[in-house]
């Protein structure tokens, strides 16, 4: 690896280890359904984001919750003086990136074959502090 690339490497990791995340790879939904729903919560308040996941009727709504949970559990872990209740969490960011595909043939009239594409998506989900949020969108809006 050449020295550009450690570099980068190294602040990437530094960077995650200051916030709290999950991931969940090869989600059996649709990448494009998943983002309709991670782009209700993204920029949210945790407790917010929770509610909507809660009351929404669609089915990537439970699996981002489950996941909401974890990287919740998991900034616990990473800061344990501190209450989740006290702090100010936001969702900082949801990655929804597409996975494998799973082909599959239906059958159709006349002897074909019509190919079925069963997707799937990797999700990331990043939980940070407000006041490291506001910080990070500052920064980047200079």
């Amino acid at each position: 690896m050449g020295a550009r690339k450690r570099n980068v490497a190294t602040a990437r990791k530094a960077a995650l280890k200051s916030v709290a995340y999950a991931k969940l790879n090869d989600c059996p939904t649709s990448p494009r359904k998943m983002r309709l729903v991670a782009d209700m919560i993204r920029g949210k308040r945790v407790d917010m984001a929770l509610a909507m996941l809660r009351l929404s009727t669609k089915e990537a709504a439970g699996r981002l919750e489950k996941l909401l949970l974890s990287a919740l559990s998991n900034w616990q872990l990473k800061n344990e003086s501190l209450k989740i209740e006290e702090q100010e969490l936001v969702v900082k960011s949801v990655n929804v990136d597409a996975g494998r595909q799973l082909k599959r043939l239906r059958p159709a009239p006349q002897g074909r074959g019509h190919r079925i594409r069963k997707r799937s998506n990797h999700i990331t989900l990043i939980v940070d502090n407000k006041n490291a949020f506001v910080a990070a969108e500052n920064n980047t809006a200079n």
